[in-house]
């Protein structure tokens, strides 16, 4: 496992290491200048500017990748993110530390192969390139030395953290345990209870009763802060039918596109590849005689039908077999040997789509429009430096209304708004957080249009009035009610089925599932109704209720049998133990940083933190 180990430390090394050399193009080779070389230490280790200035970069853009919006360093402040940068170089420094006081160290071969190893610095033919690796480095701001003294530390950080996880293993309990909890297999019992077996208990109640339960209730009757807003706003389709079209060029659009409007004939295949004609034509013959189906035949190979499937294909794609396979319109019929580039082999075919032509003239609406939007997108395109100029000229929004082809409206938005402009996620998330008083700018939309908004008003959450909710309040009753009649209903069963009443005499709609594990997914079952069953120490001959907005289940274990130890199952507990394992070395390795932390002593310099953050 050390092994293992090692290797993935090496992957988030040279990872975070090769960011740090190709990775600025997306923010830039900062330089963090200033009398100060580190933002901290431990012990005799230093962390120096460079070095979290350009993790915090690489932590920022990675974060802004995976959630598809530029993340600013301010916002990485605000969530956390640069202190969880500046704890990870805190452990490392650390770690670093303890192996300089130890005297661990590697070889310069150690650091040769390590560069030779990096793709950043190999050229076209895949080898090292000297030019390639000094360049980098210039243009990262790091000297040959610099840097090879880095690997050199992260090698010998390698080193011990392979020490301190070597031998970190779980116990083959932790494997039975997982291999029970997810196997175990029980058969379960269903009664039904309905909202119409306690519909004739329902007392229609009275206005008094109603507004009590409005009383009650005021969180279900509450209006959501509102906004009220002003906004002009301009979309390509407002525009695409007033764009003058060439004919010409709807042609040529449609020549372009002409795989969208004509068709041809498709097969739907799947293809079995064989060794050689004569295993394909015995297995063509086995299938003939009866003697094996073709789905048979794939599984004898080891495969599945996926990994067959060809999906839908035309007569030029499959080559040399497409005019076999072609002649055949028999759903399911099989086809060969044929000889392909694969081999020979045999084909199944599961469908025939049969060809079509849209004409240029059935097409030429879509054409028009589609047309039409690409230069109603340029034209607002066009006009976007026109009103930002209004806008910074001080013109209202009524003025850039009145004055371009934006259209003015109004809205009172809240967060369940969801027509018109609210369908915009650039506008809800703007009217979320606008201000009283802040100036309008224009804003793009995802579709090429544009917008700007004034906040009017904030108008705070408030109760409803009683008369103006009264239906819904009726209605929510009426639920409330049902729901509180089922589960009287469900538990005088559930007392039932416990003293000895077999289902099959309770009168109400009964199922019975054999032998499910936790995994199982029953739809016609409640949300939940699979961890009811299987709760902790809810065993065979248990009964419980689960009530369902107009139903209620009432559900007894009629059985719990043992897990059925399939390979899958094997495997998610070998890779469970793993994980845990891995967690645990990952554990030791942090507690021993803990300690050295605490023994050496950890020195942060804020000052120069924020001003590493300033200059970014």
């Amino acid at each position: 496992m050390a092994g293992d180990k090692g290797k993935r430390g090496n992957i988030v090394v040279w990872g975070i290491l090769g960011l740090l050399i190709i990775g600025l193009g997306g923010f830039g080779a900062t330089s963090f200048s200033g009398s100060a070389r580190a933002v901290g230490s431990v012990g005799d280790t230093e962390i120096s500017v460079t070095t979290y200035g350009q993790a915090l970069q690489n932590e920022v853009r990675a974060l802004s990748q995976q959630t598809g919006q530029d993340i600013t360093v301010a916002q990485a402040v605000e969530f956390g993110v640069a202190q969880g940068v500046l704890d990870r170089l805190v452990t490392s420094a650390a770690l670093d530390d303890e192996a300089a006081n130890i005297g661990l160290s590697v070889g310069d071969d150690a650091v040769r192969q390590v560069l030779l190893g990096i793709s950043a610095f190999q050229g076209l033919d895949g080898n090292f390139d000297s030019f390639a690796y000094r360049d980098s480095l210039r243009r990262a701001g790091l000297t040959e030395r610099g840097f090879e003294t880095e690997l050199r530390r992260e090698q010998a950080r390698l080193l011990l953290q392979g020490a301190l996880a070597t031998g970190i293993t779980m116990p083959d309990v932790i494997g039975d345990t997982v291999i029970e909890w997810i196997g175990q297999r029980r058969t379960v019992s269903v009664a039904t209870v309905s909202a119409d077996d306690v519909s004739d208990a329902i007392v229609e109640p009275d206005s008094a009763a109603l507004l009590s339960f409005y009383e009650a209730n005021p969180d279900n009757y509450t209006a959501p802060e509102t906004r009220a807003v002003t906004y002009a706003w301009l979309t390509p389709e407002m525009l695409a039918g007033d764009v003058a079209l060439n004919e010409d060029a709807l042609k040529a659009l449609y020549e372009e596109n002409i795989d969208r409007y004509v068709l041809p004939e498709r097969r739907l295949v799947e293809r079995l590849v064989f060794g050689s004609e004569e295993a394909a034509q015995e297995a063509a013959d086995r299938v003939a005689a009866g003697e094996a189906s073709f789905d048979d035949e794939v599984a004898a190979r080891g495969l599945e039908l996926a990994d067959i499937d060809l999906g839908d294909v035309t007569v030029q794609s499959l080559g040399a077999a497409g005019e076999a396979v072609f002649d055949s319109t028999e759903t399911g019929a099989i086809v060969g040997p044929v000889m392909t580039d694969l081999g020979p082999a045999l084909f199944r075919v599961n469908g025939v789509l049969a060809g079509s032509t849209t004409t240029f003239e059935e097409a030429r609406g879509d054409l028009a429009f589609e047309m039409g939007l690409d230069a109603a997108r340029r034209e607002i395109d066009d006009q976007l430096e026109n009103f930002d100029d209004l806008l910074a000229s001080g013109a209202t929004l009524e003025d850039l209304s009145a004055e371009t082809l934006m259209e003015l409206g109004s809205i009172d938005w809240t967060p369940q708004s969801e027509d018109g402009i609210s369908t915009y996620t650039a506008f809800r998330e703007a009217v979320s957080v606008a201000e009283p008083g802040d100036i309008p700018e224009i804003i793009e939309l995802s579709d090429g249009g544009v917008f700007a908004l004034r906040l009017d008003a904030i108008i705070p959450p408030s109760l409803r009035p009683y008369d103006e909710v009264s239906d819904q309040v009726a209605q929510d009753w009426r639920a409330a009610e049902t729901s509180r009649l089922l589960s009287e209903k469900a538990n005088e069963i559930e007392a039932l089925v416990l003293s000895g009443t077999a289902f099959d005499a309770l009168e109400l709609p009964t199922e019975t599932f054999d032998e499910i594990t936790r995994r199982d997914f029953i739809s016609t079952m409640p949300t939940g109704f699979v961890d009811a069953v299987f709760a902790p120490g809810f065993d065979q001959g248990g009964v419980t209720t689960i009530v369902d907005g107009d139903r209620a289940i009432v559900a007894r274990v009629d059985g719990v049998l043992p897990p059925d130890v399939t390979p899958e199952i094997r495997e998610i507990a070998a890779q469970y133990i793993e994980t845990a394992a891995q967690g645990a070395a990952q554990d030791a390795i942090q507690a021993f940083a803990a300690a050295i932390r605490a023994r050496e002593g950890v020195s942060i310099n804020q000052q120069v933190v924020s001003a590493i953050h300033s200059q970014f």
